[in-house]
């Protein structure tokens, strides 16, 4: 994490400094070679001058997620290359896992960075701590304008209606949700149109394995994030569509 990010007020693991992680009873551990690169990589991002894309790229990192987070560090240095030439894209790679386990790298500026960051992280049993995604997230757009926050998961083990409030409040801030559910659970679905609708983003599901999939939602995502709506409309595959459709009714 930034050290700007243990001032701030309120409550969550992001409130801890970026050399620790809070554990289930609340006490810190030592570093692990994970949180040594956490600490350490990337660059903080440009000054507003410069225009660049900021994304948060959120993932669950519980068990059931090793095969997707493995395809989604392929997909991520590939998603950031094509951006590249579209004015750049700064990066912070989210995630939870364990008992309580919530990260945030610094922000990234170079694929080959994130690549090796997400390869050093095993996912680990737990529950889901997409509160605290919402939440971090606020918290960083108030800082500096983020463009857009993508979350791809397969559960959701928490308070539905704490999340649409939190998430109302990202909406308010400008931040749409890419809500990228992984599997076929109604309930996953139905908490996760709420958060894209109520942030003026969008939601789509992909089919568990299905890198093509996953790897066309998050380059149309990265787009959007670098250029805005006419960046995504100038695409056009099946997936930038359908994201176009979902956040041109949000935002007429």
């Amino acid at each position: 994490m930034q050290s700007h990010q243990s001032n701030h007020a309120g409550g969550g693991e992001f409130n801890v400094p970026s050399d620790h992680i809070t554990n289930r009873s609340g006490t810190a551990a030592a570093l692990s070679e994970v949180d040594a690169f956490l600490a350490e990589i990337g660059k903080p991002a440009q000054s507003p001058a410069t225009a660049r894309g900021r994304l948060i790229f959120a993932l669950d990192a519980t068990a059931s997620r090793q095969p997707t987070w493995d395809t989604a560090c392929e997909l991520q240095a590939e998603m950031f290359r094509e951006v590249a030439s579209a004015g750049g894209l700064d990066m912070q790679l989210v995630y939870y896992r364990s008992l309580g386990e919530c990260r945030a790298s610094r922000w990234i500026s170079h694929p080959d960075q994130l690549a090796k960051t997400m390869s050093q992280i095993m996912c680990e049993a737990g529950h889901t701590q997409i509160e605290k995604v919402l939440t971090h997230t606020q918290k960083e757009t108030k800082l500096l304008q983020v463009s857009a926050l993508v979350f791809v998961g397969d559960a959701m083990e928490e308070n539905p209606d704490t999340l649409a409030h939190k998430a109302g409040e990202l909406g308010r801030l400008k931040v749409p949700a890419f809500m990228f559910q992984e599997g076929h659970d109604r309930k996953v679905e139905q908490v996760f149109r709420n958060i894209a609708e109520l942030t003026h983003g969008a939601y789509c599901r992909f089919d568990p394995g299905a890198a093509r999939q996953l790897a066309e939602l998050l380059r149309a995502v990265a787009v959007f994030a670098t250029g805005g709506m006419p960046a995504l409309a100038a695409q056009h595959n099946p997936s930038a569509i359908k994201l176009l459709s979902q956040l041109g009714r949000r935002q007429a």
